[in-house]
Formats: C-alpha cells, structure tokens, sequence
C-alpha cells in the first residue's frame, strides 16, 4: 500500500513555522505533493530524512509553486507541460515511476471578475491534452488544488456562488470533461453522497470555523486504477493553511 498526499499550503515558509515539520512526519506518507508554496530556490532549506524533493518556482517572486516529497525515486521528473504559455508560474511537476505517473497541479485560478477565465479554458484544454497522452503510456494519479468545485454538494454555498471563480459553469464544464475523459474523483469513488467536507475555507468570515468551504482539492486517477484504489480522506483537523491536506492510499506497487 501507498499513502499520497497533496495539500496547499499557502506559502511553506508561512507554514513551516506552524508545525509543518510534526505534520509531515506524522502523515508517514510515500508521497507529499504541495501547492502554493511561494517560494524561490535557496528560500528554505526543508528536508526530510529518507525523501527526496522536486521543486518547480514561479518566475514570479512569492507566487506559485509546487513541490512533490517522495520515499521512492522516480524515473523522471518533468517540470511544466512543455507550453511556454503556461510553464512560468511553477504549476506542474510530473513524477514518472515504475508503474504510473504522479502529477501535481495548482490550477490557475479565474480571479476577481473572472478576468483570467479565457486564460484557465486554455490551461484546462492543454492539460487534458497533457494528461491524456501520459495516460496513453502508463496510468496516471493527479493531485493537486485544481481550484473547482465540481458539483454542488462540493461547496457550501453553491447558490450564492455560481458566478465566482471555482464556480463557474465552464470551470466545472472542463472537470467533467476532464472525468468523461477517462478519470476518477477518487473521494467521490468512495463517498459519492458525502456532504460537509470541504478542502479549502477563506479566511474571512470565520469561515473554517462554521465549516462555510469548498472542496477543490483533488486527486484524480485513471479510470483503469479503480481496482487500485483503497481510500480517499480530507484531512480537515490539520490547520496552518487556508487548505487542508487530502489523501489518497492504493495498490500502486
């Protein structure tokens, strides 16, 4: 069995001096994957015995970002999708191994006014395309924030919030794509009823404290690894981001 994790952070550094180190050795994980880390190189020197890391930084200072913690060295490690247009903002790191590939993803997000939703159909479409032909070789795990509430019962308010950036009917218009595409929403696979468990809550409004979230933190997995798959959690008791980590654990050796 592997245990994978994936969790924005919202800045390492930030987080790092919240016991990050604890959390990390706690979850006893073969595989930590990390958005938002907002780091350059040289930044912060965090290592763990036993792992080892891969890093890929925004050109941007402060922005961005993605990390992948790993007990088991991979074959290859591809940073960005190879498209100049999106291969800036440090959002994608690929982790070839053995038997699949692991990819970790912090999705752009649609911004105020949705200004920079033209921008997020073109990484949507070029990131299927992306998986789809890694998937065409081995099977794929994708994990990451990708910054979408899929259906309703994955955020809190859905009413209120259907023409805001996560919401919108072309962002969760390109995850179903994405899923018909031959994919799985692994804490769907095992919960597809469960309401009231969210990933990420703004930090206005005491919203993590009345549980006022969205779930948009996921790990996919190609259709073919269903038999695979022994569980998915959201791990809502570990604070230090405005995100909270989730879990995948499968047969993946």
């Amino acid at each position: 069995m592997m245990k994978l994790i994936s969790w924005n952070v919202n800045g390492l550094r930030a987080v790092a001096g919240k016991g990050f180190d604890e959390v990390f050795r706690r979850l006893d994980a073969d595989f930590v994957c990390l958005q938002e880390t907002k780091m350059q190189a040289g930044q912060l020197d965090l290592t763990f015995d036993g792992y080892e890391s891969f890093w890929n930084y925004a050109d941007k200072k402060g922005y961005s970002g993605t990390a992948i913690y790993t007990r088991h060295t991979p074959l290859n490690v591809t940073l960005g999708m190879g498209i100049d247009e999106h291969d800036h903002e440090g959002r994608l790191i690929t982790a070839e191994m053995d038997d699949f590939y692991l990819v970790t993803c912090y999705t752009p997000n649609s911004q105020d006014g949705l200004r920079r939703l033209d921008y997020r159909m073109r990484w949507e479409d070029d990131f299927r395309a992306y998986l789809l032909a890694l998937d065409a070789r081995k099977p794929v795990i994708v994990c990451g924030d990708l910054n979408v509430a899929h259906q309703e019962i994955d955020l809190k308010n859905p009413k209120s919030n259907r023409r805001n950036a996560g919401f919108t009917d072309e962002e969760r218009g390109k995850m179903t794509t994405l899923l018909h595409a031959g994919f799985i929403d692994t804490y769907r696979h095992f919960y597809p009823d469960r309401e009231g468990v969210y990933s990420w809550w703004s930090y206005r409004f005491k919203a993590r404290e009345k549980n006022a979230g969205w779930r948009i933190d996921y790990f996919l997995a190609s259709a073919r690894l269903a038999p695979r798959l022994l569980g998915a959690d959201i791990l809502t008791d570990i604070m230090g981001s405005d995100h909270c980590p989730v879990e995948l654990t499968a047969n993946l050796q």
